[in-house]
């Protein structure tokens, strides 16, 4: 069964090892294969916009998604994973998922957890700035 993908003007799209860019029209592409990555725009995330450890985390997972060998990402994963899980331990049932999905060689859906410990990460960030708010008021 075909993916449908309609793409906005300009988005672009990772099909395999392509990077597709749409031109000024709405397109809908129907994508027949198995087992080829395909990443939209909004899905990607870049060097430059990993940001936090868990964006960092999203990365490496995402290089490992795209990569015809996805073990050769393995020791930045697993370096980043402990870097995170030292300051973050409440990652941990995050990572748990993302690993069992590794293990399991589906890429895809470790990709899908880590986009929810970015999620954790953001919302534990917004708390402790509020906390930082609270504690200025009060001084």
């Amino acid at each position: 069964m075909a993916l449908k993908v309609e793409l906005k003007p300009h988005e672009r799209i990772i099909i395999g090892s392509c990077v597709i860019t749409n031109t000024e029209q709405r397109t809908r592409l129907l994508i027949d294969g198995e087992n080829v990555p395909i990443l939209r725009e909004k899905d990607i995330l870049t060097p430059e916009t990993a940001d936090t450890p868990a964006k960092l985390v999203y990365l490496a997972v995402q290089l490992m998604y795209l990569s015809p060998d996805p073990m050769a990402h393995h020791p930045t994963y697993f370096s980043l994973v402990r870097d995170i899980l030292s300051t973050m331990p409440s990652a941990w049932p995050f990572i748990e998922g993302i690993n069992n999905h590794i293990l399991n060689g589906d890429p895809y859906y470790a990709l899908k957890e880590a986009k929810k410990l970015i999620g954790h990460e953001e919302k534990l960030i917004q708390a402790a700035r509020a906390n930082a708010e609270t504690d200025r008021k009060s001084a």
